[in-house]
């Protein structure tokens, strides 16, 4: 096989760099802000008035944002073009009292956050990022993008079990990271730390939402380099897939209301006031007609003809547990975003839905492919079926497909970034 093509490359090279500004839920809101900016997007805060003009706005509240454009001449009942997507992924979270140590280690106090590959953290060179809030009840962003945690695994000398019946790993006892050395614990040294590394005068911060990350960059993988290594995929990928197709379309005279909507807490469970089952997206379509002088049966009218894609990376068939996946659903690497399917409403596609996501794709010359679980295995479930319950929403789960998925470090194909966009923007257009 030979190199990669040069536009799946600077696709892709730029997805690497999204992850890499990008540890965090906070983090990668303001990414996306950022690249909203640039493309003419404008903030807009929740508590104040919102004007109906045409134009492209964004929403951020914690480790959520939502951003639309609306097109010249959109009547209040237009219908919406949704792409929606997670930004959190699983890792290792600070608890409120994080200094702890024992036995002249110093080490950090830490807390499982959804559902991570536990042995991919081990022995790994830890970051440690996240949001602090001040005493006036500011936010600051903090990212320690170096060496500076680690969780060490035990000696096999020590635990001769290993070879005959596999890791096992205590949650409590064998997750928690070292930082330093010495014999006391002393409270408030790991925020004090981070004050001084984000500028913030010592005492001033009163509350913080701290994570671990992998400090290794992402990189190309294989003898031919169609492969992504990289961190948090599941699922800024598809956020930074929506990110790029929403800046792609916007200007554009479009039927429909193109909307980026990138919810926190999917991994455990969506239910915050930043999570896909909040209120947050109903509220900002809801505030859109109204501002463009809508009534209820202009919204009304206008969610009867709404579309959603959910984009969440799935499961690419492994190689070496072929088994474990459906024997005639074998989703592969650089084949095209995955259609999801799950006739017990774990996923929200049906036949209609399944009908709209091919069109994008036909237009937008992509290969697709189609995913269901194992019968025997219990199948996962994402955003989807909250935004199609909790708004009445015609909802439909793709993604791309991944291995080694809530690993530390997770793996993708060179081109799928790419396929992905390209039919997320087709959506978008109409």
């Amino acid at each position: 096989m030979s190199e990669p093509p040069r536009s799946d490359r600077g696709h892709t090279d730029d997805l690497m760099s999204f992850l890499t500004a990008s540890p965090t839920p906070y983090h990668a809101v303001a990414t996306a802000a950022e690249r909203l900016e640039k493309a003419g997007f404008r903030q807009v805060a929740e508590t104040d008035a919102w004007d109906g003009t045409h134009g492209g706005r964004y929403v951020t509240r914690g480790g959520a944002i939502v951003a639309w454009y609306v097109p010249e001449g959109a009547a209040a009942h237009t219908p919406f073009r949704i792409v929606g997507a997670h930004t959190d992924s699983p890792n290792l979270r600070v608890k409120p009292q994080p200094d702890t140590g024992a036995h002249g280690w110093r080490q950090v106090a830490v807390e499982i956050y959804g559902g991570p590959l536990l042995n991919s953290w081990l022995d790994r060179d830890l970051g440690l990022a996240g949001r602090l809030t001040l005493r006036d009840g500011s936010t600051r962003l903090v990212n320690v993008d170096r060496p500076l945690l680690r969780v060490p695994q035990l000696a096999i000398h020590l635990d001769r079990s290993v070879s005959s019946e596999g890791l096992k790993l205590d949650k409590q006892r064998h997750l928690q990271p070292v930082w330093g050395l010495g014999d006391e614990v002393r409270g408030g040294d790991l925020i004090a730390f981070l004050e001084e590394e984000s500028g913030v005068p010592a005492g001033e911060v009163t509350g913080w939402d701290l994570m671990t990350h992998s400090v290794e960059a992402p990189a190309y993988l294989g003898r031919d380099r169609e492969l992504v290594a990289g961190p948090r995929m599941d699922n800024l990928l598809s956020v930074h897939a929506a990110v790029a197709a929403l800046t792609t379309v916007a200007g554009q005279d479009l039927p429909y209301i193109p909307v980026l909507a990138a919810f926190d807490h999917e991994e455990n469970g969506s239910q915050s006031d930043t999570g896909a089952d909040g209120p947050l997206l109903g509220s900002v379509l809801e505030r859109s007609v109204f501002a463009r002088g809508g009534s209820y049966e202009d919204r009304a009218r206008a969610f009867a003809g709404t579309v959603c894609l959910s984009s969440d990376t799935g499961h690419a068939v492994h190689p070496n547990y072929a088994e474990r996946h459906d024997p005639t659903h074998h989703p592969r690497i650089n084949g095209g975003p995955i259609l999801k399917v799950n006739v017990n409403n774990r996923y929200a596609t049906d036949g209609s839905g399944r009908a709209v996501f091919a069109a994008a794709c036909e237009k937008a010359g992509v290969p697709f492919q189609s995913f269901v679980s194992h019968n025997s295995m219990p199948c996962g479930t994402t955003i989807g079926p909250i935004t199609a319950a909790r708004h009445g929403i015609r909802t439909v789960d793709i993604g791309v497909a991944i291995l080694s998925m809530h690993s530390v470090r997770e793996l993708c194909g060179v081109q799928d970034p790419l396929l992905l966009t390209r039919s997320l923007t087709a959506f978008l257009e109409g």
